[in-house]
């Protein structure tokens, strides 16, 4: 019987759509498989997407009521968070509207309902309503990201103790919000509701914020944090969670052992990370393998064990990015094709959209030290740079590594303003395996933020100008 479909894509998230519609440029028959009623996964529903509106909607706020003075701009803002709210969702909703009308522009059959691996070449969807029906295909894609990490005995109500979820959805800024877990998402979140009017606490587990963050950057970035009014209790544990009364008495003790205290706020926001999705997808009763941290095991084509199957994304291993699997579906939809599909995992960005904003591509510090790699660093601080100046956000600086033989840049660290986008051009430089010496020669237009990436590359050779 001939299969009825070169491809089936489980999960429509960046992953997974971008995947599909690379499939079907390349000729491809095509089907995707989503068991959420919008397409466009955590990333556009109920993550990024979503987020970033708020951010934007929480920081034109505070400017407003603190900034616009200065400027000569009188207003006395108010905030009306079920408008706020509703301007997010409009974001969600163009956004998910997008990813349909692609799928359907490129004739890619979309099914929604739980999608099940029965076998090679067959998945098995079970819609909310009707009967469950099965699928042939010569190629499966493993596109299912990844779930909200629970704390051990934390029920989540995404009332009083909620995710990231719950976190963008609450009819009413809390008092006091205690946030469990210094990483990306925590601190996010919790900087969009202390800009909205909360006191916001951060609880975490190791010694510092954002693991896996050059150090440097993340010991200023923390500083800035606190300078705008967030709180730290690094080195605790949350231990238990009472939601009994009005609001939630929080128990944390010393990581390392010690004296434990009671913390009392309104809501808690669980933030320690997230976990590979793969529940209820059939992959043990296929034979695919899992490494011991519940991520799919593939080669270096994205292939499983299992012929015909194939993962990408937060499923398996590497950053839990929307862009990083975007690439991965890109890549196997090439593979797939019989071309030669690609990703650069030196090269891929990181950002944190909290105010200012921290991009990072690259090496860290302190990964070099690990790796024994011989390195000179360049850094500009944003208060020499007319634009930021000018436009009274010079808080953060721009530090270049670059390899002390070779010149090579081999990581770019901006913590400041509009450093999110800042970082495409050292991503660029970096692809094509550039030196500090080819960004410190490029021309940039004056004035602008990114002269503080010229000056930093200035600075690997002790050449900077304006400072």
């Amino acid at each position: 019987m001939a299969d009825a479909y070169d491809l089936i894509v489980i999960g429509t998230g960046p992953g997974g759509y971008v995947c599909a519609i690379r499939a079907a440029q390349l000729g491809m028959k095509v089907a995707v498989v989503e068991k959420r009623a919008a397409h466009g996964g955590t990333c556009l529903n109920v993550g990024c997407i979503p987020s970033k509106a708020l951010l934007h909607a929480s920081e034109l706020y505070e400017e407003a009521g603190h900034g616009f003075e200065a400027m000569g701009i009188k207003v006395a803002p108010s905030l009306d968070l079920k408008v706020m709210q509703a301007f997010k969702k409009e974001g969600v909703d163009g956004n998910t509207a997008g990813v349909e009308f692609l799928l359907k522009k490129n004739k890619i059959d979309a099914y929604h309902g739980t999608g099940k691996i029965t076998a090679p070449g067959k998945v098995e969807v079970t819609p909310d309503k009707g009967k469950a029906e099965t699928l042939e295909t010569k190629n499966i894609v493993i596109a299912t990201g990844s779930d909200v990490a629970q704390l051990p005995g934390i029920e989540i109500d995404e009332k009083k103790v909620v995710s990231s979820t719950g976190a963008l959805e609450l009819s009413s800024v809390p008092k006091k919000l205690l946030v469990v877990g210094a990483g990306i998402i925590g601190l996010e979140l919790g900087s969009v509701w202390r800009r909205l009017g909360a006191e916001v606490q951060v609880v975490e587990f190791l010694d510092r914020i954002t693991p896996g963050m050059d150090a440097d950057v993340a010991k200023n970035f923390m500083r800035i944090l606190k300078k705008q009014g967030m709180t730290f209790k690094l080195g605790h544990k949350v231990t238990g969670i009472d939601t009994k009364g009005k609001g939630c008495k929080v128990a944390i003790e010393p990581a390392k052992g010690g004296d434990a205290q009671t913390i009392e706020c309104d809501v808690v926001l669980v933030a320690i990370g997230r976990v590979p999705f793969t529940g209820g997808l059939g992959l043990e009763d296929v034979g695919v393998k899992m490494d011991d941290r519940g991520r799919v095991e593939t080669d270096a084509y994205f292939k499983t064990n299992v012929d015909g199957i194939y993962a990408i994304g937060d499923v398996i291993d590497g950053p839990m990015l929307a862009h990083k699997a975007e690439d991965e579906g890109v890549a196997v939809a090439e593979i797939l094709a019989g071309q030669a599909g690609h990703v650069n995992y030196d090269v891929i960005p990181g950002v944190v959209y909290t105010y200012p904003e921290v991009a990072e591509v690259g090496k860290t510090e302190e990964t070099l030290k690990e790796e024994g790699i011989d390195y000179v660093v360049g850094k500009f601080p944003f208060t020499a740079n007319g634009r930021a100046k000018v436009n009274r956000t010079t808080e953060g600086f721009v530090k270049i590594l670059a390899d002390a033989k070779t010149d090579k840049v081999l990581g770019v660290h901006i913590l400041g303003p509009d450093a999110g986008n800042m970082i495409a051009e050292a991503a660029v430089l970096m692809e094509f395996s550039g030196s500090a010496e080819d960004l410190a020669r490029t021309c940039h237009a004056h004035p602008t933020l990114t002269e503080a990436i010229k000056e930093a590359a200035l600075a690997v050779g002790k050449r900077a100008l304006h400072m």
